[in-house]
């Protein structure tokens, strides 16, 4: 059995849910508020972009005129030239539950307030093939809105291939009207060679015309989505601007 405070603590490892509803005393809401990543919040208004200047929000809303340091370092060699793809990590590539599963793929001991708690990982079918081909074609970024201590074992377990160049984590997001955003700007590549694979809009309304959107996945051991991701990866990669393949890709669907 697990008391209140823990299941709040639990959730947080997560991307929150987008709404968090208490009827406890407001000192109670506040730590809610607190240990939750996101706050009762309308879904965040898609805000203009420039795609040639950094978006740079801060927790309040405001817009930063000094450029943060880059998230990731100098591309390695040999991904010189080759496209950076941001892949997200929850219900894109696994899902992951405290409630025990039979199939778990992975079990992943977390360690909070002082107790340890199983996490039962779930990987979406064909992740594997989409990785391994992934790794081959771009460089490759993990960036997950989760917690480091839960989503770095996960991502040890799951990337056999070495597909993941740099994992990026819950603090190098942008806390933006109730959301974690994660600005592609601050990563320091040429946004014209940037894309992001990712269930939740809210994570890339800053550049949405980067984005890869994909539908959730929690269960379906039917799901081919990752699967019917890979040819239109592998034309994508021979292109020197993502963008207009991007837009013919939503145009499509």
């Amino acid at each position: 059995f697990l008391f209140p405070t823990s299941i709040i603590a639990l959730t947080a490892l997560f991307r929150a849910p987008a709404c968090v509803v208490s009827s406890k005393k407001p000192r109670s809401q506040g730590i809610f508020q607190s240990l939750f990543c996101c706050v009762c919040h309308q879904e965040p208004e898609q805000i203009p972009v420039n795609n040639n200047v950094p978006v740079l929000v801060e927790e309040n809303g405001t817009i930063s005129k000094v450029p943060a340091k880059p998230l990731l370092p100098q591309i390695k060699s040999k991904d010189s030239g080759k496209i950076c793809v941001v892949l997200d990590l929850d219900e894109t590539l696994v899902h992951s539950s405290f409630k025990p599963v039979n199939n778990a793929d992975f079990i992943i001991p977390v360690e909070i307030d002082g107790t340890v708690h199983q996490v039962y990982v779930l990987k979406r079918p064909h992740v594997d093939e989409y990785l391994k081909r992934m790794g081959e074609l771009f460089e490759c970024v993990l960036f997950t809105a989760s917690l480091s201590k839960y989503a770095d074992p996960v991502s040890d377990l799951l990337d056999k291939w070495g597909a993941f160049r740099h994992r990026l984590f819950r603090e190098s997001c942008v806390f933006h009207r109730g959301n974690y955003v994660k600005d592609l700007s601050r990563l320091g590549r040429e946004l014209n060679k940037v894309v992001i694979v990712d269930n939740s809009p809210a994570s890339y309304i800053f550049h949405p015309d980067n984005a890869v959107p994909v539908a959730s996945w929690f269960d379906d051991m039917a799901d081919t989505e990752l699967l019917d991701l890979i040819p239109f990866f592998e034309r994508l990669s021979k292109v020197d601007d993502v963008y207009d393949i991007l837009k013919q890709q939503r145009t499509a669907s």
